[in-house]
């Protein structure tokens, strides 16, 4: 059984105090991450785990760039299952036809005003170079199982195999699904 201790303040007292000191320090400052959420998880998956232990130096989203990561596609959002948000893609690891647990292809962050807040990654692969190199055989990564994108697809890429694993944020919908109900694009 855990006990809760409840602060003094209200919750609505800590919101304002936050937003006006989070809002005063940033000002004119490069890109930021917000704080992560430091939930208690019930035995997260293994890849879950494996994933927040290698992303950890991208919470501050201003150490993704110098990683070779960059944003693309926008935020992007779903019109009825929520949204994935803004992906920073590493083009070198995309194109390097391999998928290594440690080194996800692309950081995926929630915009919140002028910060962005990382909640999970994604794992691509061009779908020619994998089978061609795999005897025909779809990527896993820790018993997970690749989604195929086909071509033409909204991104204008060749045909993937992609893998969210949603490691910063909870997901209703599972841990490895592309749309993440909570996930906004409209905090931008």
């Amino acid at each position: 059984m855990k006990t809760r201790i409840k602060p003094c303040i209200p919750p609505s007292i800590i919101k304002i105090l936050r937003s006006t000191l989070l809002g005063s320090f940033v000002m004119g400052l490069p890109l930021l991450a917000l704080g992560q959420e430091n939930h208690q998880h019930p035995s997260p998956a293994k890849l879950v785990q494996i994933v927040r232990e290698a992303t950890q130096q991208f919470i501050i989203v201003n150490n993704a760039v110098p990683a070779g990561y960059g944003p693309a596609f926008g935020c992007v959002s779903g019109p009825d299952h929520g949204a994935m948000g803004i992906h920073y893609i590493n083009g070198s690891l995309v194109g390097d036809g391999e998928i290594d647990v440690q080194h996800p292809e692309a950081l995926i962050y929630e915009p919140v005003g002028n910060r962005r807040r990382l909640v999970g990654v994604e794992y691509i692969v061009i779908a020619a170079t994998w089978l061609a190199n795999h005897n025909g055989v779809p990527p896993m990564l820790e018993g997970q199982a690749f989604q195929f994108v086909d071509s033409p697809n909204r991104y204008g890429i060749p045909a993937i195999f992609e893998l969210h694993v949603w490691a910063w944020r909870d997901n209703p919908n599972g841990a490895f699904v592309d749309w993440n109900s909570k996930v906004s694009c409209e905090g931008q």
